[in-house]
């Protein structure tokens, strides 16, 4: 059996990441059974608020990504499942 080129290890490292990123699911909102909106495909467990709660998370947009910014050093990343 032939060892594999580091070139076709890095196209099948190349399919296998598009293979993966084609079965994560996008982020998508439903309405839960208490009236809220819960945001799914970011992590294990969807994110619920009720609706005053959204508009102040949206509200906070421009804050939110400056704090991203000022704290990228201190934040850690982590590829979605």
């Amino acid at each position: 059996m032939n060892k594999p080129t580091a070139a076709q290890l890095q196209a099948r490292v190349a399919e296998l990441e598009a293979k993966l990123a084609s079965r994560r699911p996008k982020p998508s909102l439903k309405v839960s059974a208490k009236g809220g909106v819960s945001l799914y495909g970011l992590g294990r467990w969807p994110v619920t608020l009720y609706r005053e709660g959204w508009n102040t998370v949206l509200e906070m947009t421009d804050e939110i990504r400056q704090f991203l910014n000022d704290h990228a050093s201190e934040l850690s990343t982590k590829q979605p499942a």
